[in-house]
């Protein structure tokens, strides 16, 4: 019988698939998963181990087809790889494209629609979609690889809640609190503090992901489903914590934020393996 993850915290289920390889014991099938993913890539620095994570465990989930067009892709800027690539969205950030790293939703409505939620296309769901068609195209190899930072980036971002949150408050940016003794906000505690919180850099944290969860079915890839899980996860009753953040807040939507990096970096894949062919 499949295992499901996800069924509670209104996550949309992850269906834990049987491995494809039956001549090897799932747990030895997992390790090697994860011995992958520990070798690709040295340890990073705290701030963009989520974007990195999502980055190195899709990677490693890319068909070798996939693979051979994401290097052909990757050669034109030496010694870039994907986890890499995952951050550069943030890096070249304007006010121009700032908005592209979000949606916002009505408070008590998460289901999308483009006409209020999305009027000029600038935002993370309608972007995601430009940027997945470019690189499915036969545009120039230069305006792909733009598109492929872009889908990596904003694939991981449509999956952290805050980034489906609300105007009134900045998905979260506008709630303080204080984490760990410090203050912060709602909208860094889930970029950050909470991955920070796990003590692990990308390429492990990636790994022990693989371990737990591996292999999956993404489910649905539709961008803006990813949005509406988001938006539910981030209206649940005791999401917004009291500005005196404990443990019992850290314990609970730790895995949350676990499933949804790994839920993330399963879809990236699935896009990637899409596009790339």
């Amino acid at each position: 019988m499949h295992k499901r993850i996800g069924d509670t915290c209104g996550l949309s289920p992850i269906t834990l698939v049987p491995n494809l390889f039956g001549y090897l014991p799932r747990t030895a099938l997992a390790l090697c998963f994860a011995a992958a993913l520990l070798l690709c890539a040295p340890a990073q620095a705290w701030g963009p181990v989520g974007h990195q994570t999502v980055a190195m465990a899709a990677r490693a989930q890319l068909t070798p087809e996939a693979l051979a067009h994401l290097q052909e892709l990757l050669a034109l800027e030496p010694g870039s790889t994907l986890g890499g690539l995952s951050t550069w969205a943030d890096e070249h950030r304007s006010p121009e494209t700032a908005p592209w790293h979000y949606v916002n939703f009505p408070q008590a409505d998460c289901n999308y629609r483009p006409a209020r939620d999305c009027p000029d296309g600038q935002c993370i769901v309608a972007v995601l979609e430009a940027q997945l068609r470019i690189l499915a195209s036969r545009a120039s190899p230069p305006a792909r690889l733009q598109a492929l930072k872009w889908v990596v980036h904003l694939v991981a971002d449509v999956h952290q809640p805050l980034h489906a949150g609300m105007a009134e408050d900045r998905g979260g940016n506008r709630y303080q609190l204080q984490f760990l003794l410090r203050g912060s906000n709602l909208h860094a505690l889930w970029d950050s503090g909470l991955i920070r919180h796990m003590g692990l850099d990308a390429p492990t944290l990636a790994a022990r992901l693989a371990r737990q969860f591996w292999p999956s079915s993404p489910g649905s890839v539709s961008v803006r489903a990813a949005a509406e899980e988001s938006c539910r996860i981030a209206r649940q009753p005791g999401f917004y914590p009291d500005a005196l953040v404990g443990a019992d807040y850290i314990v609970a939507y730790s895995p949350i934020v676990e499933q949804r990096l790994w839920l993330a970096s399963v879809r990236l894949a699935a896009l990637l393996n899409r596009a790339l062919r």
